[in-house]
C-alpha cells in the first residue's frame, strides 16, 4: 500500500504501541523499521518496574522475562550500601527483560491487530505542505518510496531524523546526554535478587555503574557517563567500565559476550511534541527518566496515547494536540521533578554522596517517607541540608 491511516516510524516499544493501539481502533497503520529485527541490537540494561509495565495492559510472559528482582542496592563511593526494594526503586526495576524476545512480542501484537510492518526501510523525511504533513518518504531495497498518510508518529529514538525533517529542533547538549557502554556477561558472581547500582564520580562522572542481573550468572554490565564530564582527565566509559570489571571480586571468573554502546538523552521533554500531522513519543521526545536514563516504559505509555489519539484523530477529527496533554499528565511532573534532581546529582562530590549513605544504611525507605528521609539525614549529618535543599 502506498497510503495509510497512519504510519509510524520505528519499532521499539513506543512505536509497536502506537501501532498497536491505533491498528485496534480501526485505523490502516504501517511501521517502518530501519533494521531488520526489532530489538536488536540491544542498548539498554534491560529492566522495566512492574508496575509501570502492568499499567500499559500488556500480559507478562515469561518468555521475555529474563528474571525478577527484589530491590535495588545503591553502593556509595566508600562502598556503603543503601538497599530500596522495588516498589521505591523506580521504574527501572522489578524485571529484567530479553529485549530481542520483547520487542519482537511487541511488533508481532501490532502486525496481529492488522498493522503492516516494512523492515530494512528507512525514513528519509517527512512529506508536507501549507497544510502539515502528509506522509513519508522511505528508502527500501526497492527504491524510495512517497507513503501518505493523515498521521505521522515518531518514534525514531534521541535524535529524531523524522522530527527534525518536519522542523522540530532535537539537538542534545553534553549535559543532557549520557554516553553509555555495556557488556553482556557469564560467570558474575552476584546477588541475582538485586539490581546494583555503583553512584559516584569515582566510578562514572555525572552517571553510575550497573548490574542487572539476569539469572544462571548472567547480568549486564554497563557505565553511562554525562557527555560534558568525559574526556582524558576523566576517562571515557568503555575504560572506566573496564577499570570497574578490574578492581571487583565479582567479576574474577566473568567473561564478556555482548558488547552494546549508545547515547542516552536525559533532558527535559521537547517543548512540543506535535505539530500539523505529527506526533513525537518515546525517546524521539526525550521522554526518558533524567536520572536513571531509563525509557521503556515511558516509551511504552507515550506511544500507546500517540497511538489512541492518532485513529480517533482519524475517525473523529480529534485535536493532535490532545497527546501532549494527555502524557503531560502521565508523566511530566516526574520527569522535571528528576531533571532537577540530576542537574544537582551530577556535580554532588563523592564525599557528599559517602554521608548520604551513611546516614540511611540502617534504614528500610518503605519505613521513612520523604519526611524520614530527611530527619535521618538531618540527625546524622545535619552539615547537608544546606547543601541538598530544594532538592529533597
Amino acid at each position: 500500500m502506498r497510503e495509510y491511516d497512519i504510519v509510524v516510524v520505528g519499532a521499539g516499544p513506543a512505536g509497536s504501541m502506537a501501532a498497536m493501539e491505533a491498528a485496534k481502533q480501526g485505523a490502516s497503520v504501517l511501521i517502518i523499521e530501519k533494521r531488520q529485527e526489532a530489538g536488536s541490537p540491544v542498548r539498554c540494561a534491560e529492566g522495566v518496574g512492574k508496575e509501570g509495565l502492568l499499567k500499559t495492559g500488556i500480559k507478562i510472559d515469561n518468555r521475555w522475562i529474563a528474571n525478577e528482582v527484589k530491590g535495588a542496592k545503591l553502593i556509595a563511593p566508600n562502598r556503603i550500601t543503601v538497599e530500596l526494594s522495588s516498589e521505591h526503586a523506580g521504574n527501572e526495576v522489578g524485571f529484567v527483560l530479553e529485549r530481542k524476545i520483547f520487542d519482537r512480542y511487541l511488533l508481532c501484537e501490532a502486525a496481529r491487530c492488522g498493522a503492516d510492518v516494512m523492515m530494512k526501510s528507512s525514513a528519509l523525511g517527512v512529506i508536507k505542505d501549507e497544510n502539515g504533513i502528509k506522509g513519508i518518504e522511505v528508502e527500501s531495497s526497492d527504491g524510495v518510496h512517497r507513503i501518505e498518510s493523515k498521521v505521522v508518529i515518531a518514534c525514531d529514538g534521541r535524535e529524531s531524523k523524522v522530527a527534525r525533517s518536519a522542523g522540530i529542533d532535537t539537538k542534545l547538549k553534553l549535559k543532557d546526554t549520557e554516553s553509555c557502554a555495556e557488556y553482556l556477561m557469564v560467570n558474575v558472581d552476584y546477588d541475582k535478587d538485586f539490581t546494583h547500582f555503583y553512584v559516584g564520580q569515582c566510578y562514572a562522572p555525572g552517571g553510575y555503574v550497573w548490574i542487572f542481573p539476569k539469572g544462571d550468572g548472567i547480568a549486564n554490565v554497563g557505565i553511562g557517563v554525562l557527555g560534558s564530564k568525559i574526556g582524558k582527565r576523566t576517562g571515557y566509559p568503555k575504560e572506566l567500565l573496564d577499570r570497574f570489571i578490574k578492581n571487583n571480586r565479582e567479576f574474577e571468573a566473568a567473561k564478556i559476550v555482548e558488547h552494546m554502546s549508545g547515547t542516552v538523552p536525559v533532558a527535559l521533554p521537547l517543548e512540543k511534541t506535535y505539530i500539523d500531522g505529527l506526533l513525537i513519543a518515546g525517546d524521539a521526545a526525550h521522554l526518558t527518566d533524567p536520572i536513571t536514563g531509563g525509557g521503556i516504559i515511558n516509551a511504552m505509555v507515550s506511544g500507546k496515547l500517540a497511538g489512541s489519539v492518532a485513529a480517533k484523530h482519524v475517525y473523529e477529527h480529534t485535536e493532535l494536540s490532545e497527546y501532549e496533554k494527555l502524557w503531560k499528565k502521565e508523566l511530566e511532573s516526574a520527569l522535571i521533578r528528576d531533571y532537577i534532581m540530576k542537574e544537582r546529582f551530577v556535580n554532588m562530590s563523592d564525599n557528599t554522596l559517602n554521608l548520604i549513605a551513611d546516614s540511611l544504611k540502617d534504614y528500610r525507605f518503605s519505613d521513612l517517607g520523604m519526611g524520614g528521609i530527611i530527619d535521618a539525614i538531618k540527625e546524622k549529618h545535619p552539615e547537608l541540608m544546606s547543601e541538598l535543599e530544594g532538592l529533597i
